[in-house]
């Protein structure tokens, strides 16, 4: 970043001439979200409101533009950490927000669900006390009141207000899972969404490319309520749809960024944001 280079095109930002300023316009935004600390300080320090206007929209299209670029790369690595990318869809909607931070919180959780394990226990025993620590404990639990809400979505306000919607809750709950050595995945079922235990004794033993057999499901948002198969096919007949392999089977940690973007674009839409849903829509465009 030429430091000299942004401060003049940041100077130009008021000028009166729109040809002027949407030159000066794309050429910041070639910049890298670096130059927003850049263009915070020049929005500090003026009191016109048409240039503070503009320098606000050219701050939120860098740090789009960035959160783009960090959820391309991540799916493009696989999305192997499911936590990362809980994050980036945070970010979107809350820039200035730090992984390290968030990450903390979460290994907190996992270190008092460590603390209650021994390998002794069973797989169930081993889910009751997740449930335990997590529903019981730090009081996390379904969202009642406005349960499409967009905030329901972003792991930081799940983790802040301990409410979440089936995915949040999922998402949460799995992260944990995993860095406790449990195989405890998302099932992409429609109109809700689950976790599922495998079977641990078996998972090493298949080829890379085959998943092991569920052993059982969990379900968050009833505080980690333990279901058979049987139960899953009762919901599936229910909804009336079909049966299809992938409402009984793990997925991908893709799939499952994927769908809260989808919850969102279905949240900015119930409240009429059609410039955020547009938004949302654009990082659903690069799955």
């Amino acid at each position: 970043m030429d430091k000299t280079k942004v401060q003049a095109l940041i100077s130009l930002l008021d000028d009166p001439d729109e040809t002027v300023f949407n030159s000066v316009e794309e050429e910041l935004l070639k910049e890298d979200v670096e130059v927003v600390n850049d263009l915070e300080k020049a929005w500090e320090v003026s009191h016109n409101d048409v240039f503070q206007r503009r320098v606000e929209n050219i701050i939120h299209t860098l740090q789009l533009k960035d959160v783009q670029s960090l959820m391309t790369k991540w799916i493009n690595d696989g999305g192997t950490n499911l936590f990362y990318g809980a994050f980036l869809v945070a970010k979107y909607q809350y820039p200035e927000l730090d992984y390290d931070a968030l990450n903390d919180k979460v290994n907190e959780l996992r270190r008092d669900i460590w603390l209650e394990l021994n390998n002794h226990l069973t797989s169930l025993e081993k889910v009751r006390i997740i449930n335990h620590i997590m529903f019981d404990v730090h009081k996390y639990n379904r969202s009642s009141g406005n349960f499409f809400a967009p905030q329901n979505s972003y792991i930081n306000e799940v983790m802040n207000s301990k409410k979440g919607n089936p995915i949040s809750l999922s998402i949460l709950y799995s992260v944990v899972a995993q860095r406790l050595g449990l195989p405890i995945y998302g099932v992409n079922l429609p109109k809700n969404f689950v976790l599922c235990y495998l079977d641990e004794n078996m998972i090493h033993k298949y080829p890379k490319d085959q998943r092991p057999q569920v052993l059982f499901y969990i379900n968050p948002v009833n505080k980690g309520a333990v279901l058979g198969r049987n139960e899953i096919e009762y919901f599936v007949k229910q909804q009336k749809m079909r049966p299809l392999y992938s409402y009984f089977e793990p997925c991908s940690n893709i799939d499952i960024i994927k769908r809260v973007l989808l919850n969102l674009t279905y949240a900015y839409q119930n409240q009429g944001d059609d410039s955020k849903k547009k938004e949302i829509e654009l990082l659903l465009d690069l799955f």
